[in-house]
């Protein structure tokens, strides 16, 4: 079994040192990029399976570096990305998710919890693939509600026809929600959805991923509305 390829990104040399030794005592393999010009170039054409990209950086910082790979297309746009955040920064944290980071971890961290949060992470993004093999469970149907589809074995989401780029966790949301037409599901129970018990987050971060959801697909569709807001209670899909 190939070993998962992480990518760090941190103008910090101790903490690229000390992160990458951490993460290769847990069987990962780690490129290095001290900027966000390095990493770009690199990642571009070569996408690790997961980035960690610190945010504050000078040239090129976190939120441009992977708003970058998000326009770019292909598989760099859909790599899974964790953001290390300033912890006396509290814009942070929204600016990292509406940005399309998958998960932010605020410095100091623990890197106990960096590990599982990747792990967490990388779990979601093997259970989107799922493309079965021979032998295996076959794959998870496609599912098609109005001008929505989705086939969660090729993580690929369309529109009308449109593809619709979206991250691991954006596609687990939306497939909760588009599963059950018209049921509501509480913040609570998306956060469940899209996060392995090990990985604790406030149920806000919901509502960032709700409203980038709806961006993108608004991109294609300015009248999408598919996503309704119950509020005090959570979202339900409309297929209407």
């Amino acid at each position: 079994m190939t070993s998962p390829v992480i990518a760090l990104v941190d103008d910090d040399r101790n903490i690229l040192t000390s992160v990458s030794i951490a993460l290769q005592a847990e069987g990962f393999v780690t490129r290095l990029y001290p900027d966000g010009t390095t990493a770009l170039r690199a990642l571009a054409d070569n996408p690790a399976d997961l980035g960690v990209f610190d945010i504050k950086m000078p040239g090129m910082d976190g939120l441009s570096l992977l708003a970058a790979l998000r326009s770019n297309g292909g598989a760099a746009a859909a790599m899974p990305v964790i953001f290390l955040t300033s912890k006396d920064e509290e814009q942070d944290e929204a600016h990292g998710l509406a940005a399309g980071a998958d998960d932010y971890i605020a410095k100091p961290f623990s890197q106990r919890l960096l590990v599982a949060r990747i792990r967490a992470i990388l779990r979601r993004a093997e259970m989107a693939r799922n493309v079965a093999t021979p032998g295996d469970e076959p794959a998870p149907a496609v599912i098609e509600r109005g001008r929505l589809t989705m086939d969660p074995a090729r993580h690929q989401v369309s529109w009308a026809g449109k593809p619709v780029t979206l991250t691991v966790t954006e596609f687990l949301i939306l497939e909760a929600l588009a599963q059950r037409p018209g049921v509501v599901k509480s913040r609570n129970q998306l956060l469940d959805v899209a996060y392995q018990e090990d990985v604790f987050v406030d149920d806000r971060t919901i509502d960032s991923h709700i409203k980038r959801i709806r961006r993108k697909f608004r991109a294609s569709d300015p009248g999408f509305d598919a996503i309704e807001t119950l509020y005090g209670v959570g979202y339900r899909f409309s297929d209407g």
